[in-house]
């Protein structure tokens, strides 16, 4: 007789620890049991969604990609599905050192004892729902200095996250931040929402384990294309399947404020399984949107994620317009708008590769921490063809790339895009990572190079930590025949005051023959609770 014995997981918690606009860095206790390929989830009202593929790792992080849409935030939590290590001690054989009277006595059974538990002993209550808070206060201050000229920039930003809070069934979900140039306070009162941006603030009441409601601007999971919707969502769960609806407005595109005239309603079904070694998730929803009382768009939403094989990830979603008005005709025609397939296959403990299509429309950013290069670099690669490369042939070396190929029938708006980089998580002597990267950019009106260097290392363990990087930049604009040389040299230092106080220190100089030379001086204080 044969037997089989399935290998348990466990969920490992890690913490985005920096963000890039290439990769997420997650911090975890140990990266032992986690291997490249490997996805990360986020887990929200018990059910992960894959949100990170792992790149790289060192002994206690990981180099990730990001499989959403929107930025990663640092301090966001993520799951590793790793094997449960039971390293229980094993029993000791209990020592009898009174003879036995015969040999049926030594072969009779030991009657099992039991012990009375005083009734006066007081058991412990089950907490049915349990309080779990986090948030982050900052300030930070931005400074451009372009030969005469300097600009100086702040921004202060609250984000809370309150689950159940006093072991209640409310919770709260909080991301506002507020940013203004010193000297033109007179934008800020002409209207408050050019400077205040809330990005989260809703109120959920937990009706049970699998059903909830909640009010106010949030982003729904299961349909997190649409982006936030102000108003009311509510859920239901039958066993794998659920049902919610929405109900409420958008925000106004130019301020991200609130809008009233821009309502929308929808419903959506789910469906989620998890099993040992697979875990799949569908959602289907119907959404009306509205422009101050008519029609603005009908669409059908799609979403589905699933392991296929043990080492084949699949993510897709898309959206079907059911409803077009043009010259005064409506039209019920259903028309494809907007589509993400991607599928990742672990070809080895050493190699993993990823293929994609998006024709996603871009992404509207209110706030960006990006250079004008990256920006561009982001807005030209975000459609298309998709494929990425990673290769480990040491145990300190990565080797990865990325191609990208955007085209249209009438080819007025192709771009085409390759991106390489060479990682050494330890560099001997120095203690340092090491990154080396290159990109090549091509489009109808411009062509790009860029490489870079990054070292970042420990200065103090836990309490000083920097980062250095230059980057060599070429591009030329066709129509116009111009072609701009520059560099740029860039320092970051991390100080942690205390385990939940942090100070950042950053400065970046772009240096260009034919112009002034910009420095950028930026500072944050960071107090998490």
């Amino acid at each position: 007789m044969t037997v089989f014995a399935q290998q348990q997981t466990t969920l490992l918690k890690g913490t985005a620890s920096y963000v890039s606009s290439q990769n997420v860095y997650v911090k975890f206790a140990s990266t032992e049991d986690i291997a490249k390929g490997d996805t990360l989830f986020s887990q929200k009202n018990e059910l992960l969604t894959p949100c990170l593929v792992v790149k790289d790792k060192s002994s206690t992080s990981c180099v990730c990609t990001s499989l959403l849409t929107e930025k990663v935030q640092v301090g966001a939590e993520f799951l590793a599905r790793v094997p449960l290590r039971e390293n229980l001690p094993k029993p000791k054989p209990e020592v009898n050192n009174e003879a036995p009277k015969s040999e049926q006595d030594s072969l009779r059974p030991i009657e099992p004892t039991t012990i009375q538990t005083p009734e006066t002993e007081e058991k412990p209550v089950a907490i049915e729902f349990k309080q779990k808070i986090k948030g982050r206060l900052s300030a930070a201050s931005y400074t451009n200095i372009f030969g005469e000229e300097t600009t100086h920039r702040m921004r202060y930003a609250f984000t809370l996250q309150g689950n159940n809070l006093g072991n209640s069934r409310f919770s709260t979900d909080n991301y506002i931040t507020f940013r203004h140039t010193v000297g033109e306070w007179q934008a800020v009162q002409d209207n408050v929402f050019e400077a205040l941006k809330i990005f989260a603030l809703s109120v959920k009441y937990d009706l049970d384990k699998t059903s909830s409601i909640s009010f106010g601007r949030k982003i729904n999971q299961r349909i997190s294309s649409m982006g936030a919707v102000d108003g009311l969502q509510a859920e239901k769960g039958f066993g794998n399947f659920m049902v919610g609806g929405i109900a409420g407005s958008r925000p106004n595109f130019l301020d991200y404020g609130v809008e009233l005239k821009l309502l929308q309603a929808g419903i959506y079904i789910g469906h989620a399984t998890q099993k040992e070694g697979r875990q799949q998730q569908s959602t289907l929803a119907f959404v009306e949107q509205r422009n101050g009382g008519a029609t603005d768009r009908r669409f059908v939403y799609f979403q589905h994620s699933n392991n296929l094989a043990k080492n084949l990830g699949f993510f897709g979603s898309m959206e079907v317009d059911l409803y077009e008005k043009l010259n005064g005709e409506a039209s019920t025609k259903p028309s494809l708008t907007n589509m993400l397939l991607t599928l990742r296959y672990k070809v080895s403990q050493k190699t993993s590769v990823s293929l994609g299509y998006d024709n996603r429309k871009n992404t509207i950013y209110y706030e960006s921490y990006k250079n004008q290069l990256e920006q561009l670099i982001d807005n030209e690669t975000r459609q298309g063809l998709r494929f990425n490369v990673n290769y480990r042939p040491f145990k300190w070396v990565t080797w990865g790339a990325n191609a990208n190929w955007r085209f249209q029938k009438s080819g007025l708006n192709e771009s085409k895009n390759l991106n390489s980089y060479l990682n050494f998580t330890r560099l001997p002597w120095i203690g340092a990572q090491a990154s080396l990267t290159a990109n090549f950019l091509q489009t109808n009106y411009l062509d790009s190079r860029m490489y870079g260097l990054r070292l970042t290392r420990d200065i103090i363990p836990g309490k000083l930590s920097a980062d250095a990087y230059y980057r060599l930049v070429d591009y030329r604009y066709k129509i116009y025949e111009n072609e701009v040389m520059q560099q740029l040299i860039g320092l970051d230092l991390s100080i942690n005051l205390t385990r939940k106080l942090a100070l950042y220190l950053y400065y970046e100089g772009t240096f260009d023959k034919k112009a002034e030379t910009l420095h950028r001086v930026n500072t944050k204080i960071v107090q998490r609770f």
